[in-house]
């Protein structure tokens, strides 16, 4: 029997024909996108404002496109355990990240960390922005802005304020304040949120930059007093409150914003797939109202602009980190 003869097919041509089969792969793939559960890490506890509104997100898409989700919740280590988790599984976009303002941080305060949310992963979408509110314990003789910033240049260094943890928004914006204020007073990081509002409560710390959900009805019901809301304006949770604008400081509007994110690499088609449908979720007078009801506002986008606002975030906590000689306990 003859032997078949052997040819040698050029290089060029086998890395050519092996990239072909690469791109037919993925295009098969993005096509069926989604055939399997998507998971939702989400890099903070339940009950948080992440965790809440990924679950309204999963539940409008579960809804409108008959996708299967689940939301999983992975605390800890500045949220790189939750940016390791997702890092470390295929670019297929099974698996999405819940991104938010604490995450920016993480690059400045463990620069040697494996992942970072700038470079590591594919921006899907943005999805809400909220604002935190300036509460202080009733106790505290205060009932404006101006006044506790008196007060504060009056006890340099007596005064604490509480956090939900160290590089949270209520730590990095009480840092804020206190460098535009010209202040000085102590961080007391919580690693429980629900023994922080209690502490406050009780007036053994005395003020604190919160999110709304959590604080609403304690403000209603005069257990905690609020003087302003870090937002270029009032809001619909708390229209009787003013802003930090109005109050004398504008440079002191910080947005606290919630997006999904997949592992650096996801198809393109997939990435725009998402983002469709969650604009879809998201123009929903429904989910609108929801958002609304817990002092977020829907963003919504493309990818690309929520790329941009990532990028800028993190360069910009990097020098407030800084300014503020913000290390690691």
């Amino acid at each position: 029997m003859s032997e078949i003869p052997y040819f040698r097919l050029p290089r060029r041509t086998f890395l050519l024909g092996a990239l072909a089969a690469s791109l037919s792969a993925r295009q098969v793939a993005a096509q069926t996108y989604p055939s399997n559960l998507i998971r939702i890490v989400v890099p903070t506890s339940a009950g948080t404002p992440p965790d809440i509104i990924s679950r309204l997100v999963a539940e409008g898409l579960a809804a409108n496109e008959g996708w299967r989700l689940v939301v999983e919740d992975r605390p800890g280590a500045l949220q790189t355990i939750a940016m390791n988790d997702v890092s470390g599984r295929p670019a297929d976009g099974y698996t999405l990240l819940t991104m938010s303002l604490p995450m920016m941080v993480t690059p400045t305060l463990l620069p040697k960390a494996e992942t970072r949310p700038d470079a590591d992963f594919d921006p899907v979408v943005k999805i809400s922005t909220s604002y935190t509110v300036l509460v202080t314990t009733p106790s505290l003789p205060v009932n404006s802005l101006p006044e506790l910033v008196a007060l504060l240049k009056s006890k340099p260094g007596k005064l604490n304020f509480a956090s939900a943890g160290f590089g949270t928004p209520s730590h990095l914006i009480g840092e804020m304040f206190a460098l535009q204020a010209g202040v000085h007073a102590t961080h007391v990081p919580y690693q429980q949120f629900s023994q922080a509002i209690a502490d406050l409560i009780g007036g053994n710390v005395e003020y604190m930059f919160v999110t709304t959900l959590p604080v609403i009805d304690l403000i209603e019901t005069g257990k905690l007093r609020a003087l302003a809301v870090a937002a270029p304006a009032r809001i619909a949770a708390l229209k009787s409150v003013p802003s930090v604008a109005e109050a004398g400081f504008p440079d002191l509007v910080t947005a606290d914003w919630i997006g999904f994110a997949a592992r650096r690499g996801t198809p393109a088609e997939i990435t725009l797939q998402l983002n469709k449908a969650i604009n879809k979720v998201l123009a929903e007078p429904k989910i609108r109202a929801s958002l609304d009801k817990i002092g977020a506002v829907p963003v919504g986008g493309t990818a690309a602009e929520f790329g941009d606002g990532i990028r800028s975030d993190v360069a910009h906590w990097a020098k407030i980190v800084k300014d503020a000689d913000i290390k690691l306990p």
